[in-house]
């Protein structure tokens, strides 16, 4: 009887998504790649089939505002680490960002404010000009 309950709550386990969103960011594997339209090497995202699992399902992303201009009134950037630390200017990982696209006009954020989000994840590993891991028709869940 142990072993079968065991062995159910291993396989409902591996069917729940992680409870945070960067968890799931966090298992892919990045290779530099040269970009042959620009002339760079930028990391290339290998999305396999525990990642792509998650497209097209809402996820939630807890972390901290970076202030970037993007096109897009609704368009922010999300970052797991605050701005000294994030990826831009720290020397995280492209597995630390994520590109949220509001379903309507989000209020004004600051610089490393906490905020929390809901949105459809879409995996991008064609376009250089947006981040591997966008949350689109994102929703404000809380801020700090």
């Amino acid at each position: 009887m142990n072993i079968l309950f065991a062995i159910m709550l291993a396989i409902g386990v591996t069917k729940q998504p992680p409870s945070n969103g960067w968890d799931i960011f966090a298992k892919v594997k990045f290779t530099p790649q040269l970009v042959k339209d620009v002339n760079e090497y930028f990391l290339i995202p290998f999305f396999d089939s525990r990642i792509r699992f998650y497209e097209g399902k809402e996820l939630t992303l807890e972390g901290y505002y970076i202030p970037m201009d993007l096109e897009g009134r609704y368009t922010i950037v999300l970052s797991k680490s605050p701005y000294a630390q994030c990826f831009f200017c720290g020397g995280a990982g492209p597995e630390s960002i994520s590109e949220i696209i509001f379903a309507s006009k989000p209020p004004k954020f600051k610089a490393d404010q906490i905020i929390k989000v809901s949105g459809t994840l879409k995996l991008n590993d064609k376009d250089i000009n947006h981040l591997n891991f966008i949350l689109e028709n994102a929703t404000l869940k809380s801020i700090q």
